[in-house]
């Protein structure tokens, strides 16, 4: 699971602690392909209405697979 989280993160798709709504999915699709969070899961409802049901197995796995952004931490005492 590693492998694929690390391979997702060195293509741009993470899901950012911030913009989220429920797990941040639809927030790091958008910003992976240059969209807002808002017309990114407009995009997103839209596209999964071809198949009905489709939402219910797609994001839930996008969730799993997609891994958390990271932020850099700074050390106690500032980096120097």
């Amino acid at each position: 699971m590693t492998d694929i989280h690390a391979d997702l993160r060195r293509q741009g798709l993470v899901r950012p602690r911030d913009e989220r709504v429920i797990a941040g999915v639809c927030a790091g699709l958008g910003r992976r392909f240059g969209l807002d969070p808002s017309p990114a899961r407009l995009l997103f409802v839209l596209v999964l209405m071809v198949v009905p049901g489709s939402q219910l197995l797609v994001y839930p796995i996008l969730w799993i697979l997609m891994p958390n952004e990271e932020y850099a931490v700074v050390p106690p005492g500032g980096a120097g």
